[in-house]
């Protein structure tokens, strides 16, 4: 006669069985069922099978990202990649579209978790310059207004800095700790991540701000070129989230 303790250790090895094996199984019924996801013939690429990696692969590349490495476990990441010590215009660009896709799920956006994994170790005053350019240029946006969409493609470029003045501009009357406040953590990765990410695009390069999305348990599930469409994105993202009872 089985026991309670018994019973409880049973259904212990099935979860621990269940959550190894359900990555690969989203991973199968996207393949066999690709109209699951929506446009990934024309969008994201999926990842089969799914590149596992592990949280040793992933180092806060600042105190900020030290800090909140921990917000990484249990959620779905939303993942861009600088891959060079420069940023250009589409690279910051797929950082505000990653902004705007996380902002876009709604109520499943505290699932997941947004980060940027840099490989190269950029200057001091150039990653700043990322990392408040992509807390700060949505607001430009927002206004509607032709001056201030010219100003945010003149602000794209890596050249042009955001100085004092206008960070003042774009906070306006708001709390400053407050409108400085990221949501993105910033990583550099393992040596064995870099490989494992390199090797996964098959002999092309590792475009300037591509997309990847990785799955709670560490697989990296999809991927898609910097000049990705964010609803279709949003679309994929959606579907793996509703399918998928993790994270």
């Amino acid at each position: 006669m089985i026991n309670k303790q018994q019973k409880k250790n049973q259904l212990i090895i099935l979860t621990i069985f269940g959550l190894t094996i359900i990555p690969f199984l989203i991973a199968w019924g996207l393949e066999k069922y690709p109209r699951l996801v929506k446009g990934t013939t024309n969008s994201g690429q999926l990842i089969i099978p799914p590149v596992t990696t592990e949280r040793t692969d992933f180092t806060g590349f600042d105190p900020f990202s030290t800090k909140n490495m921990a917000e990484l476990a249990g959620h779905w990441l939303i993942v861009n990649v600088i891959p060079e010590t420069a940023c250009n215009e589409i690279c910051l660009d797929a950082l505000l579209k990653s902004k705007q896709l996380r902002l876009m799920l709604n109520k499943e956006l505290p699932r997941t978790r947004r980060i940027v994994i840099v490989f190269k170790e950029p200057s001091i005053v150039d990653a700043n310059q990322w990392w408040l350019k992509d807390t700060l240029l949505g607001k430009l946006h927002r206004t509607k207004n032709p001056a201030d969409d010219a100003l945010f493609l003149s602000l794209l470029r890596e050249e042009n800095k955001l100085d004092d003045t206008l960070i003042e501009r774009l906070i306006g009357t708001e709390d400053k700790e407050f409108a400085l406040n990221s949501d993105l953590i910033r990583v550099k990765p393992s040596i064995e991540l870099i490989k494992k990410m390199t090797d996964i695009r098959q002999g092309k390069s590792i475009s300037d701000g591509m997309l990847f999305l990785i799955d709670p348990l560490g697989n990296l599930m999809m991927q898609y070129d910097s000049e990705f469409n964010t609803y279709k994105v949003k679309d994929d993202l959606m579907h793996l989230l509703k399918i998928s009872q993790i994270g």
